[in-house]
Parts: structure tokens; C-alpha cells; sequence
């Protein structure tokens, strides 16, 4: 017997927030990837980090230096998961007050 429940969705847009240029869809893909990250661990991020520091926190890369996601017509290597992270940092900065206001 399987239980289904509804999946939730996060408080965050950073998806469909408006980028420097036209998305594809692994950047759409890793955009909702950060959406559904936790404020408390995002906030632990450091742009000092080593990208062996960066691969170790997130722990959802593979042995060969790629994130792991699903559904993605090419590899995110870890440069680009930390630019679009820091972007996405940028995002939940400037929005933070408005998103979390009833929580």
C-alpha cells in the first residue's frame, strides 16, 4: 500500500523569476532545485568555499563532479551551481520579508 501526499510547494519563485537571458531547461530545473532548498541551510553557503566544500554540503553531487538532477538536458557543473545559488541567495535577500511576512 502506497500513501500518496500531495507534494508541497516551496514559498520561494525563484523559477520563474526573470534572468539575464533565456533559460533552458536545466536552468529552469536547477532554479526550482534551489527553490525547494531549505533558508536555513542556504544561508550556511559561503562564496569562500572551496567547490569541494560546496560539493560536500550540498551532498547531492555525483562522483563525477556533476549535481544530480533528473530530467535535465545537460550536466551542472559545480561553477555554474554556485553562480545561479548566488543569484538565487540574491533573490531570497530582496524578497525574504515579503515571502516569509505570514509564516
Amino acid at each position: 500500500m502506497y500513501i500518496v501526499s500531495p507534494m508541497e510547494q516551496p514559498v520561494w519563485n525563484y523559477e520563474q523569476e526573470p534572468g539575464d537571458g533565456r533559460l533552458d531547461e536545466t536552468g529552469v530545473n536547477l532554479r526550482a532545485y534551489f527553490d525547494r532548498m531549505a533558508d536555513e541551510k542556504m544561508q550556511q553557503y559561503r562564496s569562500a568555499w572551496t567547490d569541494e566544500q560546496v560539493i560536500e554540503w550540498d551532498n547531492n553531487f555525483r562522483d563525477d563532479g556533476y549535481l544530480m538532477m533528473l530530467c535535465c538536458e545537460r550536466d551542472v557543473d559545480v561553477r555554474e551551481y554556485r553562480r545561479v545559488l548566488e543569484n538565487c541567495i540574491s533573490y531570497r535577500n530582496r524578497v525574504r520579508a515579503v515571502v516569509t511576512k505570514d509564516r
